[in-house]
């Protein structure tokens, strides 16, 4: 079994499994450990886990559900599991490194579920943001996050390979958790991920694809001033051997997780 689609762990993961079984709201806590279940609940425990075991399918895919900076959305087999480090970020309002207060647009490329563009939409709420995807059927999830968090008026869905659909629109920060699993990783991962699509996860043999093309474009369409975030995940030091001119930042994480680079419009502009 292989636990990193929401948790990292087995405890923490049966944890949300029986939550969401017994029909659990998360908000009670320890509370909820002393509760005696009754046998329906405890059916569709074991119902749930043995699909799991089983079938190597990650949880949230089989709750329809992911929590993501304290949102709950919904998710399927049509988008990545939501679990950016960027999450953190995104709850920061991206300080120290730009001043929130004079953010007006920000970009999401890849956004999948809309996780990421929802996180920021609800830290920013002085923001518009939109939320690009190659993927119709990836916009068609993010489009019902929308709906059910009540941001369809402040976040737009755009289909579009990278950047686009964009035209000339600028922004404040631009974010993204782009795919950049290589060709060798991709034929190692564990069964969960086979599940998940493989447009969200491949890019080329060094899992840089996207990234490069990313690093090729973003100065175009950000403001003076403005911020890009990048997750990169274990291809970090790809990304530095691939870009040595770059003065990326690396922020510490403290919720776990990293390999997420950020860098100024003006570094951007002068590195190339």
């Amino acid at each position: 079994m292989h636990f990193g689609h929401g948790t990292d762990n087995a405890r923490d993961e049966a944890a949300e499994l029986v939550f969401f079984s017994a029909r659990l709201a998360h908000s009670e806590g320890a509370g909820a450990y002393g509760r005696t279940l009754t046998p329906a609940q405890r059916r569709r425990i074991d119902d749930l886990l043995r699909r799991r075991t089983l079938t190597r399918i990650p949880l949230p895919y089989l709750t329809k559900r992911a929590f993501f900076a304290g949102l709950e959305l919904f998710v399927d087999e049509r988008v990545l599991v939501p679990r950016s480090p960027i999450a953190e970020l995104a709850l920061n309002r991206f300080e120290p490194w730009i001043d929130p207060t004079r953010v007006r647009r920000v970009l999401d490329v890849g956004t999948g579920s809309g996780a990421i563009a929802i996180a920021c939409a609800k830290a920013l709420p002085w923001a518009r943001v939109d939320a690009l995807d190659v993927s119709a059927t990836a916009l068609a999830v993010c489009r019902r996050n929308l709906r059910k968090l009540r941001l369809t008026s402040r976040v737009e869905p755009l289909r579009s390979d990278h950047f686009a659909a964009v035209g000339r629109r600028r922004y404040d920060i631009i974010v993204s958790n782009p795919p950049y699993v290589g060709a060798r990783e991709m034929r190692a991962l564990p069964p969960e991920y086979t599940h998940e699509p493989a447009l969200g996860l491949a890019s080329g043999v060094d899992g840089l694809n996207s990234v490069r093309a990313i690093l090729g474009s973003a100065h175009k369409y950000l403001r003076p001033g403005g911020l890009l975030v990048v997750e990169v995940g274990n291809s970090d030091r790809a990304v530095l051997r691939a870009f040595p001119r770059l003065p990326f930042i690396w922020p510490e994480i403290a919720m776990g997780g990293g390999g997420v680079f950020l860098l100024r419009a003006e570094d951007l502009e002068d590195g190339r």
